[in-house]
């Protein structure tokens, strides 16, 4: 069982400190409680909790409209536990980056369940975008270490194999990255054009 730092919010003071001491019960530290949504994305801001948990309908901001500005910047993920079960609201909060969806009333059995598929789907997304960030990063460099190639060869009147094997022999001899080596021929071309 995984216990972690939660941020809570719902507008009743009475379902707020039902939910603070099951969470508390089961390990858990409550860091921050909100009665609405733009109280709970301040405190997410301030707390950076391991997850939030939100109503639906509360004043200010609904809990929809905080769990989707909370998900946007990745401050944490969003479990909403709500007394709404209808599936046009259960396809807003997927909408809006919830992770799990509990309906009231609920046991304190059913909770921990849903805190645990909150964190693992948030670590799942965490590591999707980290592989799509790496993956952007190897095609931009193979977009820049092709055309410092084309300029190499047009330069120099060297053949492809021949211009990347200078790529990389500069890239060894100064310890920088094949890309910073790409950019730095890139740029030069660049000056030389503007300058012409």
């Amino acid at each position: 069982m995984q216990q972690g730092r939660i941020v809570i919010a719902d507008d009743d003071p009475v379902i707020r400190m039902d939910l603070k001491a099951m969470l508390e019960d089961l390990g858990h530290e409550v860091v921050g409680e909100a009665d609405n949504g733009e109280a709970a994305c301040y405190m997410c801001k301030s707390a950076k909790p391991d997850l939030v948990i939100l109503d639906i309908m509360m004043p200010k901001m609904s809990g929809l409209e905080a769990a989707s500005a909370i998900s946007k910047v990745r401050l944490a993920p969003v479990l909403m536990l709500t007394a709404y079960s209808e599936a046009p609201m259960i396809e807003e909060a997927t909408r809006a980056g919830v992770l799990a969806y509990l309906v009231k009333p609920f046991r304190k059995q059913e909770l921990q369940p849903a805190i645990e598929v909150s964190l693992a789907r948030y670590r799942e997304l965490q590591a999707l975008e980290g592989q799509i960030d790496t993956l952007h990063d190897q095609m931009e460099t193979r977009k820049a270490v092709g055309r410092a190639k084309a300029i190499l060869m047009a330069r120099h009147d060297l053949a492809e194999r021949e211009a990347f094997r200078r790529l990389q022999a500069q890239s060894l001899s100064m310890g920088k990255s094949l890309r910073e080596i790409a950019d730095a021929i890139i740029l030069t071309e660049d000056l030389n054009v503007a300058r012409a």
